[in-house]
């Protein structure tokens, strides 16, 4: 069964364009590790004072962080990305603040 994931993170306000630049050129190695570790439909939103929210499918939440973590390109992305983020002392990928589904119109619907 396919597991709806989200999450948020806050990006400090100078470090806002910094962020969004390196995601308009995400690595490819990058990229090839998010789908190889099953983060599928993978989204990041901002708004405009830096609160980020993620959200991705998977078919299982541990598995798919664990594997990111084996990799060696994930250990060089988190690095890269740390600075851009208020308050963490872990790599932000450890650090999601997950937020719970309380609503999802495909669910409702095969009900009715």
């Amino acid at each position: 069964m396919t597991q709806r994931v989200c999450f948020q993170l806050q990006v400090k306000p100078d470090h806002i364009d910094a962020y969004r630049a390196a995601h308009a050129a995400v690595w490819p190695d990058m990229l090839e590790a998010l789908k190889n570790t099953g983060w599928n439909n993978y989204s990041i939103f901002m708004r405009p004072d830096g609160l980020l929210i993620g959200y991705f499918e998977t078919e299982n939440l541990q598995a798919s962080l664990d594997g990111m973590a084996q990799t060696e390109v994930n250990g060089r992305w988190q690095a890269a990305m740390a600075e851009h983020f208020v308050d963490l002392d872990v790599p932000a990928d450890q650090a999601f603040d997950y937020l719970t589904e309380v609503f999802n119109l495909d669910d409702q619907l095969s009900r009715v």
